[in-house]
């Protein structure tokens, strides 16, 4: 014990010591660099020196992609910056000397890939005399071959001459207790703390709760050398582990097994960043090995693409006399061409316009408002006091844009100071009355709806019956025991018939390019109450059919009221899938939540015959919650409870958060009532994904988007129907906006 008080006590004196340097340090890290994000990651992803990690964080929406060789391990992970004070890696270890599994016709001669989840947040932002502090968590929720829990601290000295000096000084446990060279300080709290229960969960998946902070500690640290030449770093680290304890669950040579040999516990290694989007790294670790690595660094919260859209037009005066000299047809077609407003139906009195109208590529509704104010201005005659633009979508109406015609024009032609055209626009629910006429000098009533002749002339429809389109698809797994990675890559065409406004027919077919499905060879684990196999017959529906039926659904979207909404379905829902079912949402304008409902009666389909059906059915549906915090912007926490397509009842939380540029990212888990014995390898269900805006790419708008999923594993407990139509979804444009609330 008196040893361990000893290393508390120099660690102390070190952490007091660093504070006492860094009095002196008038410039905050790298404060002479332009790149707002410098910090470099570890092995293990996240950002810190070599085998640990540091208080440091990059800024929000930062995405760094890595991959790092030091022999017995070979690590690629995935770092984002959620916010600016929380940090997620997702990383895959291949533990090049162990089999995946002891049984060959499983998992062949695949070597281990372990997976995990790491989280880091930060406690207090650096300032002129104290570090900055972090907290994180290893491995979380995997199989805890890594797993540990550490506290650090970071301050930086800027030299005139010589460069930047990032010292780093942190307290680990468990991975990074190893080596128990220090006092674990919740011991004071219970004796509970001094020990950490050995092994991990069979299968892993757990978050093993009972674990965190417990058992031996050990203090890590080091230190990073910016260097006058730019690019280059170089990295000094003391290792918390000493290798002691690595684990050899399926070695290739059992007679054999790896030994870690650790000669030296100083690890020192160096960075270069090649250009702004690629690092380079070398490492010598242990006294012994060899490393090295890459990283691709990118930031999505400030990804942009310059568009070649119509500029806002100037502002003037109307040279319509009155609504009679509007011409309709022809604002129609400037509105959807410039702001992508699709106008339905015109309404019109001596004092109000109103415009319903489809928003069909513009993801921000300010810039598209922003522009159709202008346009209207220009082109109607100025004895009108209010525009209004009433957005529909599916058929059902979401939210009115009201401009305040006179603030408007004297905001947007300089007349009066003080004065800005957003103030003019309000929103509102919107409002369909018959008794906005303007009476012509024929006493007829202006409530015109534009034609689809001359639309369809250019291409562009009002009320589009049908329309089509072939767009590529890529389904993926990773980390599987057949192949690490699992695709299909198909050519879908989509399709669509309008009966009406409110009642649709789409569909998909799916045509097989290339896919190595067939390699996935879940069974049931001889698990001896598995559940239905709602989800780990993918290989089936993969590999039987080269060209299928994806879906075919007949969808009815309607209002109940101002605020609710409903649905009603039936057809082949999604691949594996099809039958009846509807869906209710209630959610107020401009409001921070919204609930909902759906109900569904599906039978498996054939994976043989896209058209037949097998004997498996289940109803199925949830109760939806849907709220963004105020705290926490830009995020939603999405909220299902109800039976999922197992059968197994519970719960699933989402979280994701959009950053500036619109790529949302976000997690997910499912916790139900099946045991973990019925759910199999990996615990619950899980996983994460980024969601990213096709217009990062294209010098147009556009509202489509594509989805880049991670499912660590395949299950059948958890699962939930893939609905192609969303309610929430469609009533986007209700959701919360900063400043109109």
């Amino acid at each position: 014990m008196m040893v361990k008080q000893k290393h508390l006590a120099l660690t102390i004196a070190a952490i007091v010591a660093t504070y006492s340097v860094q009095a002196n340090a008038q410039d905050a890290y790298f404060a002479n660099s332009s790149d707002p994000d410098p910090y470099t990651t570890s092995d293990f992803g996240g950002v810190g020196l070599l085998q640990t990690p540091t208080a440091r964080m990059n800024s929000e929406g930062h995405i760094t992609i890595g991959y790092s060789d030091t022999d017995d391990y070979r690590r690629t992970s995935i770092t984002l910056q959620v916010f600016d004070w929380l940090e997620a890696t997702a990383r895959y270890t291949d533990l090049r000397y162990n089999f995946y599994s002891d049984v060959e016709e499983f998992s062949g001669d695949q070597t281990l890939k372990d997976k995990g989840f790491d989280l880091k947040f930060r406690l207090y932002e650096e300032s002129k005399w104290l570090p900055e502090v972090a907290v994180g968590l290893r491995d979380l929720g995997g199989t805890g071959l890594f797993g540990g829990e550490y506290f650090v601290a970071s301050k930086a000295l800027t030299t005139e001459h010589l460069g930047t000096f990032d010292f780093h000084l942190g307290l680990g446990f468990g991975y990074l207790g190893v080596r128990d060279n220090a006092y674990n300080p919740f011991c004071e709290i219970t004796d509970e703390f001094c020990v950490r229960k050995r092994g991990s969960t069979p299968g892993g998946g757990d978050v093993e709760w009972d674990k965190m902070f417990k058992g031996p500690a050990a203090t890590f640290g080091g230190v990073e050398w910016q260097t006058p030449l730019d690019g280059l770093r170089i990295k000094a680290e003391y290792d918390p582990n000493d290798y002691s304890r690595e684990r050899n669950p399926n070695p290739i040579d059992p007679e054999n097994p790896r030994v870690i040999v650790q000669d030296s516990f100083w690890n020192f290694g160096a960075e270069y960043e090649l250009n702004d989007f690629l690092n380079l790294k070398l490492g010598y670790q242990r006294g012994n090995t060899m490393t090295f690595g890459f990283s691709f660094r990118y930031n999505l919260a400030t990804a942009y693409q310059v568009k070649t859209e119509p500029p806002l037009r100037d502002a003037r005066y109307s040279t319509a006399g009155n609504f009679n000299d509007v011409d309709l047809q022809r604002l129609s077609q400037d509105l959807l061409n410039e702001t992508g407003f699709r106008v339905q139906e015109v309404q019109a009195n001596e004092q109000e316009v109103t415009l319903y109208a489809e928003q069909t590529r513009y993801r921000d509704r300010e810039e598209a408002v922003a522009k159709a104010a202008r346009i209207l201005s220009n082109e109607l005659p100025e004895n009108i006091q209010r525009y209004a633009i009433a957005e529909t979508n599916d058929g059902v109406d979401i939210v009115q844009y009201n401009i305040n015609a006179p603030y408007y024009k004297s905001a947007a032609r300089a007349e009066r100071f003080y004065r800005e055209e957003d103030d003019a626009i309000t929103l509102s629910n919107v409002y369909r009355t018959t008794d906005r006429a303007y009476n012509t000098p024929n006493d007829e009533q202006r409530s015109v709806r534009t034609t689809n002749s001359a639309a369809y002339a250019t291409g562009v429809g009002t009320n589009r019956r049908y329309g089509y389109n072939l767009t590529p698809s890529l389904s993926q797994a990773f980390g599987g025991a057949e192949n690490f990675y699992i695709y299909q890559l198909a050519l879908m065409a989509n399709g669509h018939y309008n009966f009406s406004n409110k009642l649709k027919l789409n569909g998909t077919v799916g045509l097989n390019i290339i896919n190595n499905y067939d390699e996935f060879n879940y069974l049931i684990d001889d698990m001896p109450n598995p559940l239905p196999r709602v989800r780990t017959r993918i290989r089936e529906y993969a590999d039987n059919q080269d060209l299928w039926l994806q879906n075919a659904q007949l969808t009815y979207i309607d209002q109940a009221d101002t605020n609710w909404y409903y649905s009603l379905y039936g057809g082949y829902l999604e691949r594996m899938f099809g039958g009846v079912g509807g869906e209710i949402l209630y959610r107020p304008l401009n409001s921070r939540w919204a609930v909902g409902f759906d109900l569904n009666y599906v039978q498996q389909r054939d994976p043989d015959n896209s058209f037949s059906f097998e004997d498996y059915d289940v109803l199925t549906g949830h109760a939806s919650l849907y709220w963004q915090p105020k705290l926490i912007a830009d995020t939603l926490i999405k909220l299902q409870a109800g039976r999922f397509l197992a059968g197994d009842e519970g719960v699933q939380v989402d979280v994701s958060h959009q950053f500036d540029s619109g790529v949302r990212a976000g997690a997910y888990a499912a916790f139900t009532n099946v045991s973990r014995e019925e759910y199999g390898e990996g615990g619950f269900t899980k996983g994460f994904y980024i969601s990213i805006p096709f217009d990062l790419f294209f010098v147009r708008n556009t509202l489509s988007r594509g989805t880049i999923g991670w499912n660590p594993i395949t299950r059948d407990g958890g699962q939930m129907l893939n609905r192609s139509v969303n309610l929430y979804d469609t009533t986007e444009a209700r959701g919360f906006a900063v400043g109109k609330d």
